[in-house]
């Protein structure tokens, strides 16, 4: 995706935000149901366990974010490290769910919201915090989900940017209009 030019932090963080998504998900699109839930060994998790701790993340800290503490009475965080969804349609509903809950509450933040203080866990944040510290949690578990993807799919793996040792040649590219800026 090229870069737009902003000087909106939400605007900015949202499209961050999509990217990231939109690399998880290409990921996760290249490996079978049943690599999704398969684990390197017996302490590591699957992409499966790793999805429905994001996703239960996403949906306790963005549902009535301004209004009660990110740490919803009702998330069993330690019970997202086990029995994942059944299949990958309930799982990727449950993903979306929980994306949706991010996005929507991003799209009614308004730049004087940045301020404002918001608890996870008890613990103050400004919205801006709490912004950047999903951000991180984030970016960290979809690492995750594209590192395992790309080990089961091996020689099938379809790189998500720039594929290794073709910089030289996407730049001329780019530089001739022939293609985008990711």
């Amino acid at each position: 995706m090229a870069l737009v030019f902003t000087t909106s932090y939400i605007e900015d963080t949202r499209t961050l935000f999509r990217q990231a998504k939109g690399l998880a998900d290409r990921a996760m699109a290249q490996v079978s149901d049943a690599q999704l839930f398969l684990a390197l060994g017996d302490e590591e998790n699957s992409i499966a366990i790793v999805v429905k701790h994001l996703a239960g993340n996403l949906r306790s800290r963005w549902t009535d974010f301004l209004i009660t503490d990110g740490e919803k009475p009702d998330r069993n965080r330690d019970g997202e490290f086990a029995d994942p969804a059944a299949s990958r349609t309930a799982l990727l509903e449950d993903w979306e769910r929980g994306w949706a809950a991010l996005f929507g509450t991003l799209d009614a933040l308004s730049e004087v919201d940045l301020a404002r203080t918001v608890r996870i866990r008890g613990e103050a944040h400004s919205v801006l915090q709490a912004i950047n510290r999903a951000y991180g949690h984030c970016a960290y578990h979809v690492g995750q989900i594209v590192l395992l993807a790309k080990h089961y799919a091996g020689e099938r793996w379809q790189a998500l940017t720039i594929p290794r040792n073709k910089s030289v040649e996407f730049n001329r590219k780019v530089a001739a209009g022939e293609a985008s800026q990711r």
